[in-house]
């Protein structure tokens, strides 16, 4: 799925049903981040794949090591920014590190099922998903979990607001 935002349906989805546990700026960011490769492949004309080491799950996981980290110093301001779309919350590092993980991972594997020249599990070459799942399939599976992600998010802001009047009730 070049450039991405194919990417942000899962994502979405997986950022608010985990919102406790995961950081969800993260998720997001990690969700797409790894299109960095092929964008830098057609800009550069570098002569390797579009989808090359990062597009595998060691890749994956090196780059959401450091993603994490690059993150870290920053997620008073993103969680501010999250905040801003109705959703509350503290993260730490080890919100960061799963979110990063998971967005990464979800990337790979997604992707796995669309390119012959991914080797998911390199250092062993080959993709066994390639072909599994149609491409049509793949890009129509993110955007209903997209929209499922939204229809969740809006039920999350929704209570927050809810709780939000309750506890300012019980001041009053």
């Amino acid at each position: 799925m070049p450039f991405t935002p194919y990417h942000f349906g899962p994502a979405l989805l997986i950022g608010v049903l985990l919102f406790p546990f995961i950081d969800f700026t993260t998720v997001m960011i990690a969700s797409v981040i790894l299109d960095l490769e092929p964008l830098a492949v057609i800009l550069f004309d570098l002569p390797m794949p579009l989808h090359a080491f990062f597009h595998t799950y060691l890749g994956a996981t090196i780059f959401a090591v450091v993603l994490s980290i690059g993150i870290y110093p920053f997620r008073k301001y993103l969680n501010e920014f999250v905040s801003f779309f109705g959703l509350k919350q503290e993260s730490s590092f080890r919100h960061i590190l799963p979110a990063s993980l998971i967005g990464t991972y979800s990337h790979v594997l997604l992707d796995s099922f669309l390119y012959v020249e991914m080797n998911p599990f390199f250092p062993l070459l080959g993709n066994p998903f390639v072909g599994a799942l149609a491409g049509g399939f793949v890009y129509s599976l993110c955007l209903v979990l997209g929209l499922v992600g939204f229809f969740v998010y809006m039920l999350r802001v929704l209570l927050n607001l809810r709780v939000s009047r309750i506890e300012g009730d019980a001041f009053d």
